[in-house]
């Protein structure tokens, strides 16, 4: 009698335990919704327009491996065709790949080689400042030279809690923080918005930033805008290893069964 009783006690202990130890791993892995937000705001404002200075954006510098797309036109246009290399097209239209295939490359020692101007020193001068540096070499060899510079390999890297990681290519002059995770597919659910980490080279370094894109004061950030070849690492929240699909329910059924048949051999 003293036995079922103590195993009937028992029983309703380990039920207890384990209705608290669930709901407890419920609670502590449920996302909020606030935990899914972007850009709010901390003394959160009923305005329905908010202004934030335009972050103050510094013009990318050329780096080895750097590839330039170069257009040359001239009132003597026979004499351009030397600068033009062959640029291959894929279904009418210019690729990343193709466009990379007719550039030219910033070599180790950052130089560029063009036809009759030779090797010119580029690494860590800007698009600007490359222009204007063709135009004067151009000026001595050509009529009335017009040049185009353009970046080819604008790509950014986006891993971590995201639902597309990759390395993407992009053309705009600008590019968000925010655009560049939509071309992940946006953080997933278990991804900290709050702890989000950006990896940039800079002259020969590498810097790793901390950034918070649940607030709207990134806006205004110096590193709001990426440059090309940026990282983005997206952290997973603490949660995730707690979360509620992470859960090991497999094992919980099978406790509980194992728990179940144990009553029903010795608890009778």
């Amino acid at each position: 009698m003293r036995i079922n009783k103590v195993l009937f006690f028992l029983k309703r202990i380990g039920t207890f335990s384990l209705l608290i130890m669930v709901f407890s791993i419920l609670i502590s892995s449920c996302v909020s919704q606030r935990d899914l937000e972007y850009l709010r705001v901390k003394d959160r404002s009923d305005k329905v327009i908010q202004s934030f200075d335009e972050p103050r954006i510094t013009d990318y510098k050329l780096q080895i491996n750097d590839e330039l797309q170069i257009d040359i036109k001239s009132l003597d246009d026979p004499s351009t065709n030397v600068f033009q290399q062959i640029s291959p097209e894929i279904s009418g239209y210019t690729t990343p790949f193709s466009a990379s295939l007719s550039a030219y490359m910033v070599d180790k020692t950052g130089y560029i080689q063009l036809p009759i101007l030779g090797n010119i020193y580029v690494r860590e001068k800007t698009i600007t400042e490359v222009i204007a540096l063709l135009q004067d070499s151009l000026n001595q060899v050509l009529s009335y030279p017009q040049v185009k510079v353009k970046l080819v390999n604008r790509y950014v890297s986006v891993f971590g809690e995201v639902r597309n990681p990759g390395h993407f290519n992009f053309t705009q002059e600008k590019l968000t923080v925010y655009n560049a995770l939509s071309m992940a597919g946006d953080i997933t659910t278990y991804g900290a918005r709050n702890r989000v980490v950006l990896v940039r080279n800079e002259n020969g370094k590498n810097s790793r930033i901390n950034l918070d894109l649940s607030t709207s004061d990134i806006m205004a950030s110096e590193y709001y805008y990426l440059r090309p070849n940026d990282m983005i690492y997206v952290r997973p929240m603490r949660k995730r290893f707690l979360g509620f699909n992470e859960f090991p329910w497999q094992l919980l059924l099978t406790s509980v069964s194992t728990g179940v048949l144990l009553y029903t051999v010795f608890g009778q």
